[in-house]
């Protein structure tokens, strides 16, 4: 019996010990912090102005001949003789190649006696000795022959359409012309001819400055190939599109070329003042660039966390750089100070 006693004694404090002791283990003290909050990131910031510059923009381009002319008849034959070699330099109507000219005289032939009939008729007409209708038939065949005599003679002996030098010669005298492609280009033709003076320069400028290009505008060129040697071109042709995949349009130069120094398919430097415009301008290390892309963005500050903006850059001016973007606006808080460790929403804190 006093056995028993003592053991229930012992069961009754092990179970208030083990109360006890589960007790301390799931008591939380008041003052424990379950949330960490992320600390806000030390930047330093500059207020966005703009900047009244000076607007110029280079590009490269590859110089064009203004005209180019692939001479060719319309219907195959054979070339009875070219009167030019490649390297010539032709004037504006001067001959470049005969074709055979057997079916034009068959219509010349047949034009002149068609000439005699309808003149016959023209008398007969006019004393009432026959109707209008037979006459009306004859003149109309006149008409359609003299047609194809014109024709014939204007495609048998084709002449240049412009003063320029003759860049293609495919045939010989004697060949046959069949209509197969001859050229570089994947076109039919006797014999290429180039104007050389003026020439012309494309050029695919950023849309950006779409309301700045305007028709006879100036740009200097710079060929690579002539030091201290400068060009003056014309602005004669600016594209009414913007090409969606490159956000560009086309304008097209007009190059004066001086004692025919320049050459068709000559590398060039194309610079156009844009005179005076008012931009943003930043130091070059606020603007960042996205690894292994070429996208360019900036931080600002929105109510003290970090928004990432991408901008467009425009001139450089020795550690500055200009900025375009639809998304900056005069008085924006960008950062210029510890952006490079910033996160798109990350908040910040300003500090001088």
């Amino acid at each position: 019996m006093k056995y028993f006693k003592t053991l229930l004694v012992i069961m009754i404090s092990g179970l208030i010990l083990s109360a006890c002791s589960s007790k301390k283990e799931t008591t939380t003290p008041e003052n424990a912090t379950t949330v960490t909050e992320t600390a806000a990131k030390p930047v330093k910031v500059l207020a966005l102005a703009k900047s009244r510059i000076s607007r110029t923009i280079d590009y490269t381009a590859t110089i064009l001949p203004f005209e180019e002319v692939n001479m060719a008849p319309s219907t195959p034959g054979r070339i009875d003789k070219i009167y030019v070699e490649e390297g010539d330099r032709v004037n504006k109507g001067q001959d470049l190649f005969l074709m055979d000219r057997t079916m034009l005289y068959q219509q010349k032939v047949q034009l002149s006696s068609l000439a005699k009939d309808l003149a016959r008729l023209d008398t007969l007409l006019t004393t009432g000795s026959i109707k209008q209708q037979q006459y009306d038939q004859l003149k109309t065949q006149y008409d359609v022959t003299k047609t194809n005599v014109d024709f014939m003679e204007e495609n048998t002996l084709l002449k240049a359409p412009f003063y320029g030098v003759v860049t293609g010669k495919y045939f010989e005298n004697g060949e046959l012309y069949s209509g197969s492609p001859t050229t570089a280009t994947g076109r039919a033709a006797v014999v290429t001819i180039m104007q050389v003076n003026p020439l012309k320069v494309n050029v695919s400028i950023s849309e950006q400055y779409y309301p700045l290009i305007k028709k006879g505008m100036k740009a200097n060129v710079t060929a690579d190939v002539y030091e201290n040697e400068n060009f003056t071109a014309t602005v004669y042709r600016i594209s009414p599109t913007i090409n969606p995949g490159t956000r560009s349009f086309n304008v097209e130069l007009e190059l004066p070329n001086r004692k025919e120094m320049l050459k068709p398919g000559m590398f060039v430097r194309v610079s156009m003042d844009l005179g005076e415009v008012e931009t943003y301008v930043v130091p070059a290390g606020v603007v960042l660039v996205q690894e292994g892309t070429n996208i360019r963005y900036v931080f600002l500050d929105k109510d003290n966390k970090a928004e990432r903006v991408e901008v467009s850059l425009g001139k450089r001016f020795d550690d500055k750089l200009e900025i375009l973007s639809n998304n900056i606006k005069e008085g924006d808080q960008i950062v210029s100070e510890g952006q490079a460790k910033l996160n798109n929403g990350d908040k910040i804190e300003i500090v001088k």
